[in-house]
């Protein structure tokens, strides 16, 4: 998914308390790390925007991440290492993520990250963490760019956008019956590749697009856009960018007149996109690589642990937080394992991460191609029929 803003960097003595959401840890450390033995420090980072618009889902992934990491700290403990999370706002805010990846990488003792949510961050911060070969599971990244690189250190567990366009794309036109569509994306690295991906598989099978238009993150005037949209008078509207802007693109195209089915990506997966539609949001689609965990008993299980701990519901990628925080530490525990128990080098950690291929998680299986990319990902379809999150699941689709 996408990309938004926030951030201080806290002082040493705060940093030790780096499990407050919105946090932002500088990177330091009380223990260098440079060896194995009895209460070694090994933190892991996250990078979410925890703070601005995006900060419901950001702050979800870390949650996810955190509630893995304490569940493994006793294995951890076992072997000698105390595990610590560093939780970073990225703000979704590419500057502020490359900023917070030299800082992530030059703290010798983080081993790992778990983010981005947005690729437009993850794209050049991972640049950053290839450089200092801190490896890193993404529970939320979809743009084809973040692994099409062929960077050693970066992996995602969720689907591609070149995945994910066209399946949103075939639902639209075989089970809406859309064969007239108005695109409308963010302008960000996200919204652009899922809306070209979705525009071209369509057009593919024979849809006219009536028209591509952009706007931009903040912006809450959509008058000028669907004026077009109401005078091209489409089947459908898609949507490539974020809740925040989607919510209110929604309510505004709903005051206008304008009640044809809307459809989206992964980045309308929030319940802030409810509370900003309101009743507007009754048929409205969405695809998302995200699915839904009341559907499995792993997942409820999930939902009430992390329900009971933070008194939040789970959000899209709360579990996917999660999952990546524990194929991290998988990768973490066989690198220790292959050491003779002393600390591994970043590589090394990055190289098990990578070999990972048969892992269950809460929500979904991960196993990563050469990419590092997941190869058991999978898109799902939802539909708001009321003003309730989640929407209701529609369909699944496999690779």
């Amino acid at each position: 998914m996408g990309i938004k803003k926030g951030l201080k960097v806290l002082a040493a003595s705060a940093l030790s308390l780096g499990l407050l959401a919105g946090c932002n840890a500088s990177g330091g450390s009380e223990t260098s790390g440079s060896g194995g033995g009895s209460g070694k420090v090994i933190k892991i980072a996250t990078q979410t925007p925890l703070s601005g618009g995006s900060a419901t889902l950001g702050e979800s992934i870390k949650l996810g991440a955190q509630l893995a990491l304490e569940e493994n700290k006793k294995k951890f403990e076992d072997l000698g290492y105390k595990l610590q999370l560093q939780p970073y706002d990225d703000q979704a805010d590419p500057k502020k993520g490359v900023a917070n990846a030299q800082l992530i990488g030059s703290d010798k003792s983080i081993l790992g990250v778990v983010g981005h949510l947005n690729s437009g961050v993850s794209i050049p911060s991972s640049e950053v963490y290839e450089k200092y070969k801190v490896p890193m599971v993404s529970p939320a990244n979809t743009a084809t760019e973040v692994t099409d690189r062929g960077l050693k250190t970066v992996n995602r567990i969720v689907a591609r956008d070149d995945f994910q366009g066209p399946a949103g794309a075939e639902f639209a036109m075989n089970q809406l019956g859309a064969k007239r569509i108005f695109v409308i994306q963010d302008k960000t690295a996200y919204g652009t590749g899922l809306a070209d991906a979705f525009k071209k598989a369509a057009e593919d099978a024979g849809a006219e697009i009536l028209g591509y238009e952009g706007i931009t993150v903040g912006e809450k005037d959509f008058n000028g856009v669907l004026t077009q949209v109401l005078s091209k008078k489409p089947d459908l509207v898609f949507f490539g960018g974020l809740y925040t802007e989607a919510g209110q693109l929604i309510r505004q195209a709903r005051d206008k007149g304008i009640q044809i089915p809307f459809m989206g990506g992964d980045g309308m997966d929030s319940s802030t996109l409810v509370e900003i539609a309101g009743d507007s949001v009754k048929n409205v689609y969405y695809t998302s690589v995200a699915a839904d965990p009341s559907k499995s008993e792993d997942g409820k299980a999930f939902s009430s642990k992390y329900k009971e701990k933070f008194n939040k519901n789970v959000e899209s990628y709360s579990a996917y937080g999660y999952d990546s925080m524990s194929v991290l530490l998988k990768g973490l525990e066989a690198a220790i394992e292959g050491s003779d128990g002393d600390l591994p080098a970043r590589e090394k950690v990055a190289e098990e991460i990578r070999k990972i291929q048969d892992f269950q998680g809460v929500v979904t299986k991960v196993g990563f191609d050469d990419k590092g990319d997941n190869k058991f990902a999978k898109v799902y379809i939802y539909k708001f029929s009321e003003a309730k999150y989640p929407g209701v699941q529609e369909g699944e689709i496999s690779k």
